[in-house]
């Protein structure tokens, strides 16, 4: 469908469009000037959660992310919403303050947005946010040597359908509710740090496409041989319970078809169910995946977990291949 929007908007015409639509990434970027950059992102989908407010949390959460993953902070939010012509206004107001309190978390301000009636409630956030030209993090950049570090753990997609069939436990559903309206601020703030920035060279966050489809996305984007360490990769709480209680959903069985069929496994063991939720399942309001140097790797989760930011290396880059590769080794015991 993008193929269309392209010639349009050739890059030699708009040098000031740093990152758009020539290469996927996370948010567009806009240069200002020599040293300073606009990050522009979107995003909005339906309630997946019952809870109004926490609705909200989430989807702001979710929209602000980009920006973080792009190296930058947010400086401005406008509220998109869809809302049906019946619902309580208290209910609106409570998604709306769900949305304001993240924005005001990430030290940013709602400045307005647009509202339309729809039968099915939809919300999430424009964000614009502002990046050092020298500070911008790509998807592409991974280089070899370095190891990819996740910021949060996998499971919300399982666990979303799993809930709305009351079949995962309070303490589990409040602590993946919790991750979802987290933000990724303090983790994209500590990459950013002067001591440690240079060596971070590659940064995305874990969203539809799932473990398998972003890192792919990296492998690709940096030509570069990217191998996922399976028995690091972090699970939620109750998600290996939902699996075997045979919940899935619909995202993860595309990812698997699509990605799968890219995705080379070391061994001839075959992956389990667990195992390819781990890899497939999409998540809501996902972690950053970092690439970072040799050097700076260590330092970097170390800071990470000062801030109680969860840090797990879960990949490493090998070599370089013109068009990227990316392949899983799992555990030698098969993880449920």
């Amino acid at each position: 469908m993008l193929r269309h929007l392209g010639p349009q908007f050739p890059p030699e015409q708009h040098p000031e469009l740093l990152v758009g639509l020539a290469r996927p990434d996370d948010a567009a970027v806009y240069a200002l000037d020599d040293q300073r950059a606009l990050v522009q992102t979107l995003d909005f989908f339906a309630p997946l959660v019952d809870d109004p407010y926490q609705f909200g949390a989430i989807a702001a959460a979710n929209a602000m992310s980009d920006v973080y993953a792009m190296g930058g902070r947010v400086l401005f939010a406008l509220n998109i919403a869809a809302f049906p012509d019946d619902l309580p206004p208290d209910v609106i107001a409570d998604v709306l303050r769900g949305g304001a309190d993240k924005v005001r978390e990430a030290g940013a301000v709602v400045a307005g947005g647009h509202t339309i009636i729809d039968e099915e409630p939809k919300y999430g956030l424009a964000v614009t946010g502002e990046v050092a030209r020298d500070q911008v993090r790509t998807t592409g950049g991974a280089q070899p040597g370095d190891t990819i570090i996740l910021t949060k753990e996998i499971g919300t997609g399982v666990l979303i359908g799993a809930n709305q069939q009351g079949a995962v436990s309070s303490e589990h559903w409040e602590a993946a509710v919790a991750q979802m309206m987290s933000l990724n601020k303090d983790a994209a703030e500590v990459a950013s740090a002067p001591d440690l920035a240079a060596g971070v060279h590659a940064i995305a966050d874990v969203t539809g496409f799932g473990l398998a489809g972003h890192l792919q996305e990296m492998a690709e984007l940096s030509d570069a041989a990217i191998e996922i360490d399976l028995g690091a990769a972090p699970a939620l709480g109750g998600l290996s319970e939902a699996v075997a209680a045979g919940f899935g959903s619909g995202g993860q069985g595309r990812n698997r078809e699509y990605y799968g069929a890219r995705l080379g496994i070391e061994g001839a063991r075959a992956l389990n169910p667990f195992e390819e939720t781990l890899l497939y399942d999409p998540q809501t309001s996902g972690g950053l995946l970092i690439a970072a140097g040799v050097i700076e790797a260590p330092h970097l989760i170390h800071e990470l977990r000062q801030r109680g930011v969860t840090a797990t290396p879960i990949a490493r880059v090998t070599e370089s291949v013109a068009g990227g590769r990316l392949s899983v080794r799992p555990t030698e015991v098969p993880r449920v």
